[in-house]
């Protein structure tokens, strides 16, 4: 019988989970609210809200696995937005069986010490981190109790084919391209992990499909750390593009901008990743999964080829 795989999201995750999923002949379907068809094959789509729970459930049953790789798209409406979806594909979990793998990230640790490992308290204070600490917890709370089989993995900044605006370094393409002026939050040359969407979705995959790896979360394999401006310069390079100067974001221009542009406002709460190193500590999913990152050459030049 022919495994079935229900993904939520169809961002830059979502398709890499989805091509995997296909390529080795899974049945898989891509549910989002519009119904995107994302043109890959052997990946069906499907309209529905995700936050109605009946739907769902409908769209879900017989499913081996339930993919969270939702991203609502108002990133400034996120309190609003996650909590009904959050709610609604635990409860589709407990109803069918399947497992809940969830794409994670690192803002519910806060602001850190060190690497960030998976032993780490979840201590954010902002919102958005209180918030994604609160759903990883009530998803291994759910766990924990029996009513259903969870598993998260944490990555951290994005690169790769499919990121773009959501990206701190594809961001900058567009203009870099052109041999203008990147300008960056934070620190452009303090330390900071990039994790590959692609090993992002591998891992997603590999977990969900491990039960000795369910009831924890994973941190994503990742190239070692580099500043924005090596970042950006070696994306750049692997497109035979020459460097571009990188400045910072004045903070006071920041502080200005936050009063009256909402998304600075969230951007800020998120500024001491970029102020002090921000690198994320691999080792407990290699030595699981046996997992390396794909290599950091092939991950720039993916990013400037389909960016």
């Amino acid at each position: 019988m022919t495994d079935r795989h229900i993904i939520v999201g169809a961002g830059p995750v979502g398709r890499h989970v989805a091509s995997l999923l296909a390529e080795r002949g899974s049945e898989v379907v891509v549910a989002t609210r519009s119904g995107t068809d994302l043109g890959l094959p052997g990946v069906a789509s499907a309209r529905v809200d995700a936050t109605d729970a009946a739907a769902l459930t409908e769209l879900a049953s017989g499913a081996d696995v339930l993919y969270n790789c939702a991203n609502p798209g108002d990133y400034t409406k996120w309190d609003a937005t996650w909590p009904p979806l959050a709610t609604s594909l635990l409860e589709t979990a407990r109803r069918t069986g399947a497992v809940y793998a969830i794409t994670g990230n690192l803002y519910p640790y806060g602001p850190v010490d060190g690497s960030m490992y998976e032993g780490l308290p979840d201590a954010a204070t902002d919102h958005k981190g209180v918030l994604r600490a609160r759903m990883w917890a009530e998803a291994k709370a759910a766990h924990e109790a029996g009513e259903l089989r969870a598993v998260e993995v944490r990555g951290s900044d994005y690169v790769g084919p499919g990121v773009g605006a959501n990206g701190h370094i594809t961001r900058q393409l567009p203009t870099a391209r052109r041999g203008k002026r990147a300008w960056v939050m934070g620190d452009p040359d303090m330390p900071h992990t990039f994790t590959d969407v692609l090993d992002v979705a591998r891992l997603l995959v590999a977990a969900a499909e491990d039960p000795s790896a369910h009831g924890r979360l994973w941190h994503v394999p990742s190239n070692p750390p580099r500043s924005q401006r090596q970042a950006l310069g070696e994306v750049l390079a692997a497109g035979g593009l020459p460097p571009v100067a990188v400045s910072r974001i004045p903070v006071a221009g920041l502080r200005m901008g936050a009063l009256v542009i909402p998304m600075l406002r969230e951007l800020g709460e998120l500024s001491y990743q970029w102020t002090r190193p921000y690198v994320l500590d691999d080792t407990a999913t290699r030595a699981h999964f046996g997992m390396q990152p794909t290599p950091w050459d092939e991950v720039c030049r993916r990013t400037i080829e389909k960016s």
